[in-house]
């Protein structure tokens, strides 16, 4: 019994750490003909919770010293919600069953409407991280997508023309926001077999 509490506690912990705090940089560069009008090192900072629509950034037009202000695409803040949501929801109860377990332990053994009630909350719990989190699974794959630098730089008008040259200087690391997703399985056998 003890595990069945510990175990979400954790893995509902580190759910919601990884993705809620994370913030991710890529940078791009564009050389222009016109050396002075370049931008070797073009920063562009994201974070959660992934509203990439509103993450703007200004580039040479490679035309003088005109700048064009850009923004990243795509909204994936629902799916990224939506599982810190459901992972903070599975710590609170697990906190609440914890409680229960260890200071009312008579009270939830006197009758079935206790263990019954835990059993149908942690199969509702368990329903909800799995849809949660392969909802987050998709919506990392699309903020990937997104923040791919070679696919930021063809929103650059100046990397249009051939005689510029825009490239990808590093993408964003991705280790913290992989590994909420990759301990899906892990988490829903914790929660279901125990």
């Amino acid at each position: 019994m003890f595990v069945h509490v510990i175990s979400p506690q954790l893995f509902a912990i580190f759910a919601f750490a990884t993705c809620g705090g994370y913030s991710g940089q890529l940078r791009v560069s564009v050389d222009c003909i016109n050396k002075s009008d370049s931008n070797l090192s073009i920063g562009i900072n994201f974070a959660y919770p992934f509203r990439l629509n509103r993450v703007e950034f200004d580039v040479p037009m490679c035309e003088g010293r005109r700048q064009e202000r850009l923004y990243l695409i795509g909204d994936f803040s629902s799916s990224a919600e939506f599982f810190v949501t459901i992972a903070v929801f599975s710590f609170l109860y697990s906190l609440l069953a914890t409680v229960v377990y260890i200071f009312f332990q008579n009270k939830y053994r006197e009758n079935n409407r206790g263990p019954l009630i835990d059993f149908i909350v942690t199969v509702v719990f368990s329903f909800m991280w799995l849809v949660s989190s392969s909802a987050w699974a998709k919506g990392l794959s699309d903020v990937k997508a997104a923040t791919d630098p070679d696919e930021v730089v063809l929103l650059m008008s100046a990397c249009k023309v051939q005689t510029n040259k825009c490239s990808s200087v590093y993408g964003p690391r991705w280790s913290g926001l992989n590994t909420s997703v990759i301990s899906l399985t892990d988490r829903l056998k914790c929660i279901l077999y125990f």
